[in-house]
């Protein structure tokens, strides 16, 4: 295909598909973040939108004082969190939550890859086309949120608790903490999709870099574990 013939919605196809194919592809066209990062969070939105309209709310609520609040401050915090919780102020927060922590770690992430990339290579590549590469390799995160949608879509009722429209976590999947639980936010925050990333990273990395595989590799994972890890020690 020539190269002024390929668009982003065929790398949208080849992230998943063909990554070495959608990496060549965008590494020249930085402006081309916004289809990831648009499409990233207009599902994982519409997603929290769709399930906080959808679920039990009365249920929810008892079910977060039952869950996150100890049993002797429940009467104390009853009537703030009743009062805080809506199905309008729980879909507000949760946008601007996502638009946030979306663009806070893109933003972090491409200057990692930017400093790594100097320190380690060399390779002429600016800032911008780092937030681009973010923005790609993160962008198979929609699948959690399709798999969200398929959740409620199979649930017998709308009594379900949000954690378990987590599919690919670590903590649906082998820990079963429960949310008081100390292991229940790493668990949470720790699902299958980060393997995917940091593969692609590694790819991509190596790609537009020149890096060895294993280079590539250790420089991608190098954040994850040292997140997970010493949040993992601290526990």
């Amino acid at each position: 295909m020539a190269e002024n013939s390929y668009t982003a919605f065929n790398a949208m196809v080849d992230i998943i598909a063909s990554p070495t194919k959608a990496f060549d592809g965008i590494k020249s066209h930085s402006s081309w973040f916004w289809l990831p990062l648009l499409l990233g969070i207009a599902l994982a939105s519409g997603l929290l939108a769709y399930y906080y309209s959808w679920v039990d709310f009365e249920w929810l609520i008892d079910y977060t004082l039952d869950t996150q609040i100890a049993a002797e401050d429940r009467a104390a915090s009853e009537d703030a969190v009743r009062s805080f919780m809506s199905p309008t102020s729980s879909i507000v927060t949760s946008v601007l939550a996502i638009v946030i922590i979306t663009f806070v770690i893109y933003l972090l992430q491409a200057l990692y890859f930017h400093l790594a990339n100097k320190i380690t290579t060399g390779a002429d590549l600016s800032y911008g086309q780092w937030f681009n590469f973010s923005a790609w390799s993160n962008f198979v995160n929609v699948f959690g949120a399709i798999a969200g949608f398929v959740v409620i879509l199979m649930a017998s009722s709308n009594q379900l608790p949000s954690q378990d429209l987590q599919v690919f976590s670590m903590n649906n999947l082998l820990i079963h903490a429960e949310p008081r639980d100390p292991w229940f936010a790493w668990g949470s925050f720790v699902h299958l999709l980060v393997f995917w990333v940091i593969a692609l990273c590694t790819i991509g990395f190596s790609r537009w870099t020149g890096a060895s595989m294993v280079k590539s590799a250790i420089i991608s994972a190098l954040p994850w574990v040292l997140i997970f890890g010493i949040w993992a020690a601290l526990i």
